[in-house]
């Protein structure tokens, strides 16, 4: 008996397991978008409404987002990595770009500042074309369509000090920095993306991609900027003085603390 039991709930919690996933990846119906018509956005002394922005929605969006915000328009079939990224679900409620707590939501301004700018090596382009009040409206019209905008806030910005001078001691820091935190491991030790882990960083929130707050003091955050600016084609401060230091990659066979 207790060998049946010990089975039974065995498969009630895989059950339950499994189950999760399912609940968490349910698609919203048309009547489920209809209801959450009354989203708004606040971004500056705009406010955005989401009943608004459904003909530039439709006309600039669906496409690719498709008609629920699932991410699965006609253009999406035609989007593969590592050469096109698929286009955001958007009833998930999970962003990459973001200026609040990993795992939290976007502020309205984020989602703003997304629209407005696009994301590079996308096809995901800029749309400053469109109107402030347009956009304040499609980012209400982003957040009706996943439910945790609903009943959830967005977290707190993080305080980002002001960026200090450039030195060579701030980028060899850097260096360590990237050392210490295994940087390497999935961006390559010249940030190539050719780590060992390349194949499973594909980014931020809702991806591998970690969120190092715990780890990593704000100054030395800007010490890794500065490091990683040493890996950028574009000509600047940092890759001069990198060049004057003969600044070696990281060297991931190095004993820790000594790469």
């Amino acid at each position: 008996m207790r060998t049946r039991l010990r089975k039974w709930s065995l498969l009630l919690g895989a059950a339950a397991v499994l189950a999760l996933p399912l609940t968490a990846w349910a698609q919203l119906s048309t009547f489920d978008l209809e209801k959450a018509l009354n989203a708004e956005s606040h971004v500056g002394n705009l406010t955005g409404h989401a009943k608004d922005a459904a003909a530039p929605y439709r006309r600039y969006c669906v496409g690719c987002h498709g008609t629920l915000g699932d991410g699965e328009g006609e253009n999406a079939a035609w989007m593969e990595a590592p050469l096109y990224q698929k286009p955001r679900n958007f009833q998930l409620g999970v962003f990459k770009c973001r200026s609040t707590p990993t795992g939290t939501l976007p502020a309205d301004q984020d989602l703003y500042d997304a629209i407005t700018r696009g994301f590079d090596r996308s096809n995901m382009p800029q749309w400053n074309t469109l109107t402030k009040q347009e956009r304040t409206d499609l980012v209400a019209w982003v957040k009706h369509f996943s439910p945790r905008f609903a009943t959830e806030k967005p977290g707190t910005p993080i305080t980002i000090p002001p960026e200090p001078e450039v030195t060579a001691e701030r980028i060899k820091a850097g260096r360590d920095v990237f050392a210490r935190v295994q940087c390497w491991k999935c961006h390559g030790v010249q940030g190539m993306a050719n780590g060992p882990s390349a194949s499973f960083m594909t980014g931020l929130d809702g991806t591998p991609m970690p969120s190092f707050a715990d780890n990593i003091k704000p100054e030395e955050a800007w010490d890794l900027v500065f490091y990683l600016r040493t890996f950028m084609s574009q000509k600047s401060k940092e890759k001069e003085l990198a060049k004057q230091l003969a600044l070696k990659p990281v060297d991931p066979n190095a004993p820790v603390g000594q790469q």
